[in-house]
């Protein structure tokens, strides 16, 4: 029979064995481990220049790309323009409508940065208890000032 000081020594050689498997101090059989992306990484430190002038340029040229993708006031002016010829009659109101057959027309027209608005899914969502299944032309120009 063990003592209790060997039952809480192997109890605690057990217990390190788990915990450093778990933590990471034995390395894993597990090949998936090593495809994990890294996710973090620090900011450079004051004295690291060249790492803090590499940040700011990165992040100027994502800032450039993004704004590239944004639409101008000149598209936007086209797009509406096209909405409100493109629109499906009878109108609810005052509130001009657009079916989807005619909201995919617009798409095609309204060019390459106008595409990832003209999907179904979000007709779908603007979609509300029309009994034509229209969407509001005002409601999805307000949703592409928002979005894009």
């Amino acid at each position: 029979k063990k003592s209790e000081q060997e039952l809480k020594d192997e109890e605690m050689e057990l217990f390190t064995k788990y915990y450093m498997e778990w933590k990471g101090g034995k390395k894993s059989d597990n090949i998936s481990y090593a495809n994990i992306p890294r996710f973090y990484y620090r900011l450079p430190a004051e004295d690291e220049i060249l790492l803090q002038k590499l940040r700011e340029e990165s992040r100027a040229v994502f800032l450039q790309r993004k704004s590239r993708e944004l639409l101008d006031n000149e598209e936007l002016q086209n797009l509406w323009f096209l909405l409100d010829k493109h629109q499906t009659s009878p109108m609810i109101g005052d509130e001009a409508m657009i079916n989807y057959e005619n909201f995919l027309k617009v798409g095609e027209k309204a060019g390459p940065k106008c595409k990832q608005f003209f999907t179904a899914k979000i007709f779908a969502k603007l979609l509300h208890n029309d009994p034509y299944g229209r969407i509001s032309i005002m409601q999805f120009f307000n949703y592409v000032m928002r979005k894009g």
